[in-house]
């Protein structure tokens, strides 16, 4: 159980560093990678569930 709660937890922290640094891109530099800035969110989730 417990690692269970450690693992959601470094799941969450990479989401949200994943959700940051890409927020941080320019509209342009995301067009280059191919993603929009509402696939955002649900780009850093899959991301940070793939540990």
């Amino acid at each position: 159980m417990l690692t269970q709660i450690v693992r959601a937890i470094r799941a969450w922290k990479r989401y949200n560093q994943s959700l940051s640094e890409l927020n941080r891109l320019g509209d342009r530099e995301l067009a280059d990678i191919g993603i929009s800035r509402s696939d955002i969110p649900r780009v850093a989730w899959t991301a940070s569930h793939k540990f």
